[in-house]
């Protein structure tokens, strides 16, 4: 739809994804706020790469469950690794495929991807195997930095605008539920299921 398929990052930059500024230049427990999680929750960090959101996750959803999917072997491991050190029993590390995110049909509250939609090789397909993964009234959450604001320092083909966003998700089975500008560099896009999908 007129966009370039950023580059998947790899394994190398898990450091980045770590980072000790990471809260403050992002706010990502105002993002998590705004996921409006209930105990019993079934969510997916899909992309999940070391975790940095899953483990946040995980302690607000206690009786439910978080699947971390991840693409990368490295992330997969480390993964599984950090909820065992953790104790986290409710965290459930699952290797994803390029077009596939291998949860159960119909088992997701909430799905959500951080900084990870754009990078997607399949974006359509994936959009697909979220739709089927996501209960009749499940959520899919987008959090991408800003194309629209210069200011944001990250590479142009890791930003995108609201408007893209919409465009694409609309056009896979998806509607706007929820827009929040309240994050520093990134959208908060949170979209429904549509019928007939």
């Amino acid at each position: 739809m007129g966009r370039e398929i950023a580059k998947v990052i790899g394994t190398g930059g898990g450091g980045w994804l770590d980072r000790s500024t990471r809260q403050e230049e992002e706010n990502s427990l105002r993002a998590i706020d705004g996921m409006t999680l209930n105990p019993q929750s079934v969510v997916a960090d899909i992309g999940a790469g070391t975790g940095f959101y899953t483990f946040k996750v995980a302690e607000k959803v206690p009786k439910g469950k978080i699947y971390a999917v991840e693409l990368q072997d490295a992330f997969v491991a480390e993964l599984k690794e950090r909820s065992q050190e953790l104790g986290l029993s409710n965290v459930k590390v699952v290797k994803g495929g390029a077009k596939s995110i291998n949860v159960p049909d119909t088992s997701l509250d909430l799905a959500f991807m951080v900084d990870v939609y754009h990078e997607l090789e399949y974006p359509r397909e994936m959009l697909q195997a979220i739709h089927r993964a996501l209960k009749p009234d499940g959520k899919l959450l987008l959090l991408e930095y800003r194309a629209e604001d210069p200011k944001v320092p990250i590479r142009e083909l890791h930003k995108m605008t609201a408007q893209q966003v919409k465009e694409e998700l609309e056009a896979n089975g998806f509607k706007l539920f929820k827009r929040e500008d309240s994050l520093p560099i990134q959208h908060f896009l949170m979209f429904e299921k549509t019928e007939g999908r």
